[in-house]
């Protein structure tokens, strides 16, 4: 069957046709392609086509599709067993590796997701604050938990709205939403309501509206904020943990959170969440204290031993740098030839994550972001789809590169993304 056959019948069984929203692309429009199977940097579509993969499975594929080394863990793990419902091995062997590697982290708990994460880091939060509110930023997603899928209210100082049917206005209202990078209205949150927050949960790195990048200083502000008043400052670090550097976004800003949630590369493309922070907190957790966290198939036995694969890769290979050169190699690419065409384009990076406005200026904040073209991404997405170049499909998604990524890769996605861009 074709993708289009495909989508047709998906959409008479599955709710839209798809399994997560991105996926049915409605932001660019058109027929999402089905895949047939991944390999290296590489998507084969069920339409036969083989194209370049700058999505990664969303993140999570930081050494490329189907890893040798990982799919062999994986293999190996599945001999004992899919599930247990114990204790095991391989979760302390996780917990371990998290500890050593990422900063905040004194003790850890698995869960099955990044949106179980930074659910019950907020939980946590207020359990041990004994305070409501929680402090978001326009344009940071942090999962679909109620709490959290929340939009600005109607100014810098208002609780947020609902941003999905199906969540009460009294949950909502517990939640105030800031503009990122805004210094001031920050300040402003803290004199207001500075004794009833329970904690800042923040993307260091926002990476769900396209990336953004910090202002100098903005993050360690906002330490020092969370610190005088007695709140937890919870990074998200589900996109940016071990893909930025080895101990996430923290290490490379030195900015040390209260808590982390983690996801996508500790489960080596299987499901997989975590959350960890500092000991005395982490210690307010059930069995140990009364916030209560569990799940069946936390700590599955298959996701630990990919995801134990993929730290030992990083720390044996550490692939940071060249990541970071293979991206600079496409952004500057696609900035060359944007500036050829006479196009704005606003290409921020950091390490292995790119992103692409079509705006005037830096991108800032939410509200930027919203201000490029939708039409040109839109094209610029099908100019490199047809050339067999996959990116998000989206305007407001980021493109990950992975070590996967071969020279001959890099070359001709830059041949074609630049051929899109001429072709606006």
């Amino acid at each position: 069957m074709t993708s289009q056959e495909l989508f047709n019948e998906s959409k008479k069984y599955i709710s839209g046709g798809v399994n997560s929203p991105v996926r049915a692309f409605g932001n660019v429009g058109g027929t999402p392609f089905f895949t047939s199977s991944v390999d290296g940097a590489r998507i084969n579509t069920c339409d036969g086509r083989s194209l370049v993969d700058f999505v990664c499975t969303w993140g999570p594929a930081l050494f490329g599709h189907n890893n040798p080394v990982i799919r062999s863990a994986v293999e190996n793990a599945i001999k004992n067993g899919t599930s247990f419902g114990t204790p095991s091995p391989s979760e302390l062997e996780m917990a371990k590796m998290i500890n050593k590697l990422i900063p905040c982290a004194e003790l850890v708990r698995m869960t099955n997701s990044g949106t179980e994460a930074t659910m019950s880091c907020v939980r946590l939060a207020r359990g041990w604050t004994k305070r409501d509110i929680i402090v978001k930023f326009s344009g940071c997603y942090h999962g679909h938990s109620d709490s959290l899928l929340v939009k600005a209210g109607s100014g810098a100082l208002t609780f947020g709205n609902p941003d999905s049917a199906g969540i009460p206005n009294a949950i909502a209202n517990l939640t105030i939403v800031l503009p990122f990078n805004d210094f001031n209205a920050l300040n402003e949150c803290f004199a207001k309501y500075g004794e009833q927050i329970a904690g800042v949960i923040v993307e260091p790195y926002p990476a769900n509206v396209g990336l953004i990048v910090p202002r100098e200083g903005f993050l360690q502000h906002l330490r020092n904020l969370c610190t005088l008043h007695g709140a937890l400052l919870i990074f998200d670090e589900v996109i940016t943990g071990f893909r930025v550097a080895s101990g996430g976004a923290q290490a490379r800003e030195n900015v040390l959170p209260d808590l982390c949630a983690l996801g996508k590369i500790i489960g080596g493309g299987l499901p997989v969440g975590a959350f960890c922070g500092k000991r005395e907190i982490m210690e307010y957790l059930a069995p140990l204290g009364p916030v209560y966290q569990a799940g069946t198939l936390s700590g599955n036995p298959l996701a630990m031993a990919a995801g134990v694969a993929a730290l030992k890769l990083i720390e044996t290979t550490m692939p940071y740098n060249e990541l970071e050169r293979k991206s600079k190699f496409i952004s500057n690419a696609v900035v060359e030839a944007s500036k050829e065409k006479g196009i704005a384009l606003q290409a921020p990076m950091v390490a292995s994550l790119m992103s692409f406005f079509f705006n005037e200026e830096r991108v800032d904040n939410l509200e930027i972001a919203m201000k490029s073209s939708k039409e040109l991404y839109k094209k610029f997405f099908f100019g490199c789809l047809e050339r067999g170049v996959y990116i998000a499909p989206s305007p407001f998604e980021i493109l990950f590169m992975s070590s996967a990524h071969t020279q001959d890769d890099l070359d001709f996605s830059a041949d074609a993304m630049c051929k899109a861009i001429k072709s606006l």
